[in-house]
């Protein structure tokens, strides 16, 4: 008897956790565009001496977003690594911390590989083309999930344009102290 009460008791425990677990409200991931443009803030750079062309590059890059989504009018700050072999292609990643005016921030892993292609002139025509994916927030952006394709497109020898565009599902956020 003291057996299938038990039994019993955790059927109807686990009857009413699936119908709770079956009635909480799922959030719909959301598309989301941002594109900036990156100014360099500090940089390190290593030119291979032999006849490579090969180059690895840390830089630190700011600038500010916009477009659509919970990520667009942030502070963007690129932390990346670009390991390039001019003219053949390369494997640039890092990392982009995206701050709202309030001080939340959201965190975004990248990665991309580069591919050199004959461009219309006959010169070598760079195309970077890559993914992301949220790592880490603070703030109204705790929970936050997402991921997409990332584009990056030179606008002078120094700065780059970023176009990230994916889906994002938000998360319950944090409430401030």
């Amino acid at each position: 008897m003291k057996r299938r009460t038990l039994k019993h008791r955790l059927l109807m425990a686990i009857s009413v956790l699936t119908c709770l677990g079956a009635t909480v409200p799922t959030v719909a991931a959301a598309p989301m565009k941002v594109e900036f443009v990156v100014t360099p803030r500090d940089q390190i750079r290593l030119d291979f001496a032999d006849a490579s062309k090969h180059f690895v590059m840390m830089v630190k890059r700011e600038g500010k977003s916009i477009g659509s989504g919970p990520l667009a009018g942030t502070a963007v700050t690129e932390y990346g690594r670009h390991d390039i072999v001019r003219g053949v292609g390369g494997d640039p990643s890092g990392y982009l911390v995206f701050t709202a005016p309030d001080g939340d921030i959201a965190y975004v892993k990248w990665l991309v590989r580069a591919v050199f292609v004959p461009g219309p002139d006959g010169n070598p025509m760079l195309l970077d083309n890559g993914i992301w994916e949220v790592v880490g927030s603070t703030g109204k952006f705790k929970g936050l999930q997402g991921a997409g394709i990332l584009r990056i497109e030179p606008v002078s020898q120094t700065e780059r344009r970023f176009i990230l565009e994916g889906q994002l599902v938000p998360g319950g956020g944090e409430a401030k102290k």
